[in-house]
């Protein structure tokens, strides 16, 4: 990547530009940035739900899509997301680039006041969000957290995460709970709306054909100050008590058990041992030639798919696998078997450099589109991390064997969580 991100600060708000001409579209995020937080989690989820409906210029969603549409078919979409032990609130709006548009003049500014319409302008009624709105919008959300439970898949990484973190502020859920669901009204949720436009962390960001110093000007116009005092939040350090394995069996109505094993890594996104721990990811569960896939999958026939994942603003590693419940202590042994011949540095250079082709394909793949461009960008801010973007190939290419088998031997097994039907579990 050679484009360079261009920070600034400005009104309270942090500022990325990142000048590109590989798109066609210009896309700007703002994200609110505020630690975990039981009373507000679900606040936080409720939120993006609520102003995507409707502002004051722009009172219902049929009026703020035709505004979209005069605006060439630009796209809006807000989420919440739970990134370390942070919580994250994104408005996304992707225009198309008005050079590649005859008749087009002046969109990008537009879209930017349209942003700020949508964001600092809500549909009120009484000092509170628009009742209707609101509790539609509950509704809804009420909704989702209830259908939880019928992915069993997403279920059952809730519950891993429920068990495994117990004691820490990452166990809350992005979408927060159904009893908080209940207890909030109108009012309240406006209250904490103004709260986290005084408080969170701001950023902004705008990717494409852009001229940065025109774009500065009009978002020094078009933004007001974002706050007049911001949340501390420094890196949160949690003790994590030293005990013995966890082992959780949940029985339901399943076709297909789900297994799902957590693991500590003690390495996150800014350790000089993260480049080693993406290696060792993807050579014990990260790719179809890992040796989950290829052991627990297709030699011993044991699970449906079994592959792994790293939270490395956490410090976490998830195997994820759909098994037979009669097959739980077969699945399991072998699962942990790869770790120990990870452990022992029981893989080939071939191996290892086959992989890191995988990985720098796929990290070079999110960064040809805007959204991973911002995502990338602001997972640094996040992680705390220097090193450039594009640095990221040659730090792969570096790692070494032993470095691979270091971070491996550091991995050590938390929580063991079984989604099963009837009693097979203890088989």
């Amino acid at each position: 990547m050679s484009e360079a991100m261009e920070t600034k600060s400005l009104n309270d708000l942090t500022v990325h530009l990142l000048p590109t001409k590989k798109f066609k579209t210009i896309q700007v995020v703002l994200k609110f940035r505020a630690s975990l937080d039981e009373e507000t989690i679900t606040k936080r989820a409720l939120l993006p739900y609520i102003l995507r409906k409707g502002s004051t210029k722009y009172p219902s969603e049929k009026e703020l899509q035709t505004k979209l549409d005069q605006l060439y078919g630009a796209v809006l979409s807000m989420d919440g997301a739970k990134k370390g032990n942070h919580h994250i609130l994104s408005i996304r709006l992707e225009i198309p680039n008005e050079k590649y548009i005859p008749s087009a003049s002046n969109t990008l500014t537009e879209g930017l006041e349209l942003l700020n319409e949508i964001v600092f302008h809500p549909l009120l009624q009484d000092e509170g969000f628009n009742e209707e709105i609101f509790t539609r919008e509950k509704n809804s959300l009420r909704n989702r957290i209830e259908a939880m439970i019928d992915d069993k898949m997403a279920y059952a990484n809730l519950r891993l995460i429920d068990e495994m973190c117990a004691h820490e502020k990452y166990r809350l859920r992005v979408h927060g709970n159904e009893e908080h669901l209940q207890q909030v009204d109108r009012f309240e949720l406006y209250t904490y709306y103004k709260n986290m436009l005084q408080n969170n962390l701001c950023d902004l960001y705008v990717v494409g054909d852009i001229s940065s110093a025109e774009l500065m000007k009009d978002i020094e116009n078009i933004f007001p100050p974002i706050h007049t005092k911001t949340e501390s939040l420094q890196t949160e350090t949690e003790e994590t008590v030293e005990i013995e394995v966890k082992e959780v069996i949940e029985q339901q109505d399943v076709q297909q058990a789900k297994l799902h094993i957590g693991y500590r890594t003690h390495c996150t996104y800014k350790d000089d041992a993260y480049f080693a721990l993406q290696v060792f990811n993807g050579l014990f569960g990260g790719f179809p030639n890992s040796k989950l896939f290829m052991n627990v999958r297709e030699k011993h026939s044991l699970a449906y798919y079994a592959a792994s994942r790293l939270e490395s603003l956490k410090g976490l590693l998830i195997i994820v696998s759909g098994i037979d419940g009669s097959d739980y202590k077969k699945a399991r042994t072998i699962i942990e078997d790869q770790l120990l011949a990870m452990q022992n540095g029981d893989f080939t250079d071939e191996m290892m450099n086959e992989t890191k082709e995988m990985i720098i394909n796929q990290f070079l793949e999110s960064l040809d589109n805007p959204t991973g461009m911002v995502e990338m960008n602001y997972h640094q801010v996040l992680g705390e991390s220097s090193w450039p973007l594009d640095s990221f190939s040659e730090h792969i290419q570096q790692v070494t064997k032993e470095e691979v088998m270091n971070v491996a031997n550091n991995i050590q097994e938390d929580t063991v969580y079984l989604l099963t039907s009837g009693g097979e579990g203890h088989a």
